[in-house]
């Protein structure tokens, strides 16, 4: 994709992908689900996981899977919050930027 992801968008999307699941997921199907969308490396989404933690958008536990622990992310009615902020602006700047595609170049 020839554009920047900034790190508002990419919170946006952790958080869409995370809300998905009402019990929560894991880290690697995160990125999985995140890839979906966009290219994003394991190095770039772990920093975001941990900052939405911090920010107390998320809840982090763990649980057994096959004789390990494997780290569950969990969005927290803060990160609702936050995820309805950041697709009601999405709406608002998507809308803005089709206009000006649709319009095309004027002289």
């Amino acid at each position: 994709m020839v554009f920047n992801t900034g790190a508002a968008l990419l919170d946006a999307i952790v958080l869409a992908v995370v809300s998905r699941e009402p019990e929560g997921t894991y880290g690697y199907k995160i990125t999985q689900d995140v890839r979906k969308a966009i290219e994003v490396s394991e190095s770039t989404l772990y920093p975001v996981l941990r900052r939405l933690q911090k920010d107390e958008c998320l809840e982090v536990y763990d649980r057994q899977f096959d004789g390990r622990n494997r780290r569950y992310y969990k969005v927290t009615d803060r990160g609702k919050t936050q995820l309805h902020l950041y697709q009601s602006e999405w709406k608002k700047y998507s809308g803005k930027i089709n206009e000006l595609f649709e319009g095309g170049v004027t002289a």
